[in-house]
């Protein structure tokens, strides 16, 4: 039981604060991001334990931030002490919020996805598979890791995209995609995968405004593929 466990329990590489210095934060969840700013659990219980308490007991990450400090305090495991250290995290992430909004434009072309993503993905030696999850502005939230290796191999299913833009409370989504071949141009596999996770977004009310392939001999759009007769519910 992991109750009963510590972080030095888990093997080394599962750990949450070598998981991000390995794979960056975006990779971590929500549960191993608090555990982050947390540090350290009571005696015989693991940090995580406590992060998943705090997100039980306050719904979410946006609940864990709105709740005072007394509120966090009153959870077992998050004392005094730790209850000020996510207050402080709390408001800088909403004071970055804050100053960055006002200047962020909506990503609302391929072009503009592209640019976020092909820094990310241009040197992969492997395809890897990402989502920018949107606000109902389709700015920015965060930019999401799905999965890694060969998507024919890998089977981007549905529920790993959409788990990530519900958990951000995404309106919207685009994903994405590299091509360590250098050719743009998408597979059938690629379509196929596109118009299922269209077909998805409308089942769940989070759209998916486009699917973006980048490579060293250019960017691809999808949506532009995706005809009226096979994006049937859309």
């Amino acid at each position: 039981m992991l109750n009963r466990l510590t972080v030095r329990d888990l093997p080394l590489s599962e750990r949450p604060r070598e998981r991000l210095t390995r794979l960056g934060a975006e990779a971590l969840s929500d549960q191993e991001l608090l555990a982050c700013v947390l540090g350290r659990g009571v005696a015989g219980e693991s940090v995580l334990v406590a992060a998943q308490r705090l997100l039980a007991t306050f719904g979410h990450l946006p609940g864990v931030a709105e709740a005072s400090v007394e509120q966090l305090s009153g959870v077992y495991g998050i004392g005094p002490a730790k209850a000020v250290q996510l207050k402080a995290a709390a408001e800088l992430a909403r004071r970055m919020a804050l100053a960055g909004s006002h200047d962020q434009p909506a990503i609302d072309s391929a072009e503009a996805a592209a640019a976020i993503v092909r820094p990310h993905l241009l040197e992969k030696k492997k395809e890897h598979f990402v989502a920018l999850l949107l606000d109902s502005r389709h700015r920015l939230i965060r930019l999401a890791p799905i999965a890694i290796g060969s998507l024919s191999a890998t089977l981007v299913h549905p529920r790993e995209l959409f788990k990530e833009a519900i958990a951000a409370s995404a309106a919207a989504v685009i994903v994405a995609h590299n091509h360590p071949s250098g050719d743009p141009e998408p597979s059938a596999h690629d379509l196929e995968l596109t118009t299922r996770l269209m077909e998805a977004g409308v089942l769940l009310g989070i759209e998916v405004l486009d699917h973006v392939i980048v490579a060293t001999g250019g960017t691809s759009s999808l949506r532009a593929r995706i005809t009226p007769t096979t994006r049937r519910r859309t």
